[in-house]
């Protein structure tokens, strides 16, 4: 989007984009954090919203990128995240710290109080 441009955040359109839904499925795996990577390019007749995450994620990029750069509530995102992960067309994982791994062998997130920080720093830009 550009800087100024205004998008329609209407019930109605956010109903028409999710077809309905108001959540992504139970076991969709996307947080604010996890990062989104295409899997192929947009193809002719798709949702613009598909299409648009499509390009954005040439290179991987954040749950939260994704809602900010398309102006589009984080839930609404996830839902359509959730349909390019179903055809395919996205893969998604979740960052690892550079630190070292705890006693049990897993990795941490970073603290959430940063990475909040950083959210209300991407809806001010």
């Amino acid at each position: 989007m550009t800087p100024g441009s205004h998008r329609d955040e209407s019930p109605d359109r956010l109903y028409t984009l999710t077809g309905g839904r108001t959540r992504s499925a139970p076991d969709a795996p996307f947080d604010l954090v996890t990062l989104v990577v295409a899997e192929s390019d947009p193809t002719p007749g798709m949702q613009s919203e598909h299409a648009a995450i499509l390009r954005m994620c040439r290179r991987p990029a954040a749950v939260v990128e994704v809602a900010a750069e398309l102006a589009l509530p984080v839930g609404i995102v996830r839902i359509l995240l959730a349909d390019l992960l179903g055809t395919g067309r996205i893969s998604a994982r979740h960052p690892r710290t550079s630190g070292p791994a705890d006693p049990s062998g897993s990795y941490s997130l970073p603290d959430p109080d940063i990475l909040e920080q950083v959210l209300v720093g991407l809806r001010n830009l």
